[in-house]
């Protein structure tokens, strides 16, 4: 009888123990699924066809993508995870997911990215246009010695002579080198520097490549086959084809002026920046304080903005007026305009000739701030990304940075004083920044005083 109590004991005691064991295994098992949340959505429009998002997960494990997007990246770790994108074709995307699922097979919430386009690089205003810049605003010298000079070469072993015009075809950079006399390219993959037009004495004789002439270039924009030159001394506009070097005179008498008309029997007065939409020019005739407009096919020459005399209203067409404006870019739909002597940027609408203010308080300072609230001190050079507008602020030596939709203003670089220490943001110098462009990636600019091209990532 005891022998079998003492079995019967036995196996209830390996009962309770197994059934601790199943209580212990279960409380222990991971039912708890990981929790995702967005951070950094894609930028848009973006001409990135492998664009970065940063989203964050509370535990590690493996990511599962949903939708038109993928990306090599398929593992999570706790914290903020920053995965690019596989490339993409253009396009708006607002179907793309993500989910994490942890190593006990638990599955996340899905995050949706935010729908975000892929858009085409367009060739507008003298840049590549299409996409919002996402700058790291690092500032690095591409080009130039420093000190004055023509010499050709590569990256700081090429000089310049106070650049104060710059344009891009996305591929190249061209520059108006203004106290050489001379049209100069820079191939932006190798910094190679090579001159394209231009005797190096001034002049404004038409002729291929090293065999014509200029007298102090200052704006030049491309349509990507064209680049078109304003002779800020000749009062000429030229048109030099990039693929010959051929030289030829689009517009101007060469004496100053403010006469429209077709081509050489029209006139202009120390015409500075020049902007394209294909179409059109449109220049910044700096004496006459007004916007013209050439149709490339024809050269004729109109007054689309300005009353001919200095001031700052708004207003139509030559109701409205500006002092000594040289800055100018285009969307395709606007004109921005750097008026420089009020220390202002407007705006052009195309189609009407209406011109407004965008930003500037019309009196010297370095202030951010939204619209008018905001100043400047003598912006020179202008260009945009179709959604941000980039301005050489010369006396500031700042660049600036303006929202178009809203107006605000932000410094992107520079320490405000002079220099040309390279650094990242507000720690970077400029000598009077005065040109800007965007080959949709980065920014260059030329670094005026200092005889060198910038770069900014």
């Amino acid at each position: 009888m005891n022998k079998v109590l003492y079995i019967i004991l036995i196996s209830l005691f390996s009962l309770t123990i197994i059934s601790c064991s199943d209580e212990e295994e279960e409380s222990t098992t991971d039912t708890t699924a990981p929790v995702i949340t967005g951070v950094t959505a894609v930028t848009t429009p973006t001409i990135d066809s492998t664009p970065n998002c940063t989203f964050s997960s509370d535990e590690a494990g493996t990511i599962t993508y949903g939708g038109s997007c993928s990306s090599v990246t398929t593992s999570a770790t706790i914290g903020n995870n920053t995965i690019t994108l596989s490339s993409l074709s253009v396009g708006t995307y607002s179907n793309c997911t993500i989910t994490v699922t942890d190593s006990a097979g638990n599955a996340s919430n899905t995050l949706a990215i935010p729908s975000f386009t892929v858009a085409e690089p367009e060739q507008m205003g003298g840049s590549i246009q299409g996409g919002l810049l996402s700058l790291s605003t690092a500032v690095t010298t591409l080009a130039g010695t420093g000190d004055n000079g023509s010499a050709n070469g590569t990256g700081t072993s090429a000089s310049f002579y106070n650049p104060f015009g710059i344009t891009t075809d996305g591929t190249n950079l061209y520059v108006g080198d203004t106290n050489n006399h001379l049209i100069r390219q820079i191939v932006i993959s190798t910094g190679v520097v090579t001159t394209v037009a231009g005797t190096g004495d001034n002049g404004s004789s038409n002729g291929t490549g090293t065999a014509a002439s200029f007298y102090e270039p200052q704006g030049i924009t491309t349509d990507g086959t064209n680049l078109y030159v304003a002779g800020n001394k000749t009062n000429l506009i030229r048109k030099i084809v990039i693929s010959t070097g051929a030289v030829t005179t689009l517009a101007g008498t060469g004496s100053s002026g403010s006469a429209n008309g077709t081509g050489t029997s029209a006139s202009f007065n120390y015409p500075g920046g020049i902007t394209t939409d294909g179409t059109n020019l449109y220049v910044a005739d700096y004496g006459n304080s007004a916007i013209r407009q050439i149709v490339i096919s024809t050269g004729v020459v109109t007054t689309l903005a300005g009353t001919g005399s200095s001031g700052s209203a708004n207003g139509t067409g030559t109701s409205a007026s500006f002092n000594l404006p040289e800055g100018i870019t285009t969307d395709g739909t606007n004109l921005y305009v750097a008026d420089t002597s009020n220390h202002l940027i407007r705006k052009i609408v195309i189609s009407t000739g209406v011109v407004t203010t965008l930003a500037g308080t019309g009196s010297t300072g370095s202030a951010n701030g939204t619209g008018t609230s905001a100043s400047f001190n003598y912006p020179y050079g202008i260009t945009t990304d179709g959604t941000n507008l980039y301005v050489g602020d010369a006396i500031n030596n700042l660049i600036r940075k303006i929202v178009i939709s809203t107006g605000v203003v932000t410094t992107v670089a520079g320490t405000g004083s002079i220099g040309s220490a390279n650094g990242t943001g507000t720690s970077a110098s400029f000598y009077y920044p005065v040109p800007i462009t965007t080959d949709g990636t980065n920014l260059y600019v030329g670094d005026y005083g200092n005889n060198l091209i910038r770069k900014i990532e």
